[in-house]
C-alpha cells in the first residue's frame, strides 16, 4: 500500500476548535509510550511527521494528520490521540484530556474506527480493556494493534500474538506491527481503509 503524501493539518486543544469532517477518520489510541508515534511515521513512510519523545505522555491535544494512498486511491485523516496511563501529569490536565478525547469519541461523525495501539511485550492492560469496552457500548469499531514485535524473542512470537488474539476472541480485528522492522505496515494499511469504508485489493498470490 503505497502512501503518496502524508501532513499534518492541525492540532486541536479544544472541541470547538475541530476541523469540519471531510473524510474518514481514523483515531490512533494508546497508552503512553506504546510507539504511536514511531508507527505513525513508519507507517507513513515520513521519519519525522508525528514527534517522538524519549518522554511519555507528551501528546497533549488531538493531532490531524491527512493520508493520500495512490491504490487504492483514498484518502482519511488519522487522529493521534493523547496517551492515557502516565501518572506524571497534574489531574487537571488529564481531565481535560478525557474531556477532549471522550467529546471527539462520542461526537466526531467522520470518525469511522479507532486503532488501540498495546505494546506486545505487557500485552492487554485494564486500560486498554476499559476503552475497548468504551468503544464498544459507543457502537465504534475498534482493532487492536500490537505495536513493537521485534522486541520479542522468536521463540516469544508465535505464543505471545497467539495468547492476545484469543483474549480478544475474535470481536476486533488484530494487527502485529513493527515500526522498527516495518513489519505488519501492509495489513494495518489494508485494514484501516477497509474499516473506513474503502475496496482494497488482497495480495496476489505470485505461487500460481
Amino acid at each position: 500500500m503505497h502512501v503518496r503524501d502524508a501532513r499534518l493539518l492541525r492540532a486541536v486543544y479544544r472541541l470547538e476548535h475541530l476541523p469540519p469532517p471531510q473524510f474518514p477518520e481514523i483515531a490512533f489510541a494508546g497508552r503512553s509510550n506504546v510507539g504511536k508515534s514511531s508507527l505513525i511515521n513508519a507507517w507513513v513512510g515520513r521519519r519525522n511527521l508525528a514527534h517522538t519523545s524519549a518522554t511519555p505522555g507528551r501528546t497533549r491535544g488531538l493531532f490531524f494528520y491527512r493520508v493520500e494512498f495512490v491504490h487504492p486511491p483514498a484518502t482519511l485523516d488519522l487522529v493521534d490521540l493523547p496517551g492515557y496511563g502516565h501518572a506524571a501529569r497534574s489531574h487537571a490536565e488529564r481531565a481535560g484530556w478525557k474531556t477532549l478525547v471522550e467529546g471527539f469519541l462520542e461526537r466526531r461523525p467522520s470518525l469511522s474506527a479507532v486503532a488501540v495501539l498495546v505494546d506486545v511485550r505487557r500485552g492487554l492492560r485494564d486500560e486498554d480493556r476499559q476503552l475497548l469496552e468504551y468503544l464498544r457500548t459507543l457502537g465504534r469499531p475498534a482493532l487492536v494493534v500490537a505495536t513493537k514485535t521485534d522486541t520479542l524473542r522468536a521463540a516469544e512470537r508465535h505464543p505471545t500474538l497467539e495468547r492476545m488474539r484469543r483474549e480478544l476472541r475474535d470481536e476486533h480485528p488484530f494487527v502485529p506491527t513493527s515500526a522498527e522492522r516495518r513489519e505488519g505496515l501492509d495489513a494495518l494499511s489494508r485494514t484501516l481503509l477497509t474499516l473506513a469504508g474503502f475496496t482494497t485489493q488482497p495480495p496476489t498470490d505470485s505461487r500460481g
